[in-house]
């Protein structure tokens, strides 16, 4: 069945259908709920949460071709993530600039991103305190421009600009800490 019959077929709630897309979509949703959240508890949550609003909202979803399924499903677990944050009031969470280490983006900061696992990077980036990894994620992944996310978390522009170069910092110390103990 293709992901056009699969998602009429959940329209109808059929549990098959609904069991199948859960099935095909849930490790990639939930590593994004993990980006999000931080920890692997917190997106458990999101990620169920996330899939209830899917199922209760799927009658207002358009089938537009390959891949438009997959970007619903994770613009909902996206909004379920920044909902869960903002109800927990844990994107005002960010350190104090004496906190922060004071590195300056370089090309060279960027060469060395290749040097490192991807899974070693997620973990650096879930490591981050929950506002600037908001942001960072929300930059990096979804695209989204400094008033985008400043009207998505409720902040203003210089907050999202500060929170973004303050994460870049902090994740460019651990990757040359990283870089350093392996020897690179």
């Amino acid at each position: 069945m293709n992901e056009e019959e699969l998602v009429e077929l959940c329209k109808q709630k059929d549990r098959y259908a609904q069991k199948r897309l859960y099935e095909l979509y849930a490790g990639v949703l939930f590593v994004l709920c993990i980006r999000y959240s931080g920890d692997r508890e917190t997106a458990k949550d999101i990620l169920h949460d996330g899939f209830l609003r899917v199922f209760t909202s799927l009658d207002r979803f358009n089938y537009r071709g390959d891949g438009s399924l997959k970007a619903w499903l994770s613009r909902i677990m996206v909004n379920t993530a920044l909902e869960y944050i903002r109800k927990n009031g844990e994107i005002s969470r960010i350190l104090t600039l004496d906190e922060v280490p004071d590195i300056v983006d370089s090309e060279e900061e960027y060469d060395n991103l290749e040097k490192i696992p991807q899974e070693i990077l997620m973990k650096f980036v879930s490591e981050l305190p929950t506002g600037y990894r908001t942001v960072f994620n929300l930059y990096t992944f979804e695209e989204k421009s400094h008033k985008e996310i400043a009207a998505l978390l409720n902040i203003n522009e210089k907050s999202s600009s500060s929170q973004l170069s303050r994460a870049r910092a902090i994740l460019a110390k651990h990757i040359n800490e990283y870089l350093t103990e392996k020897g690179v």
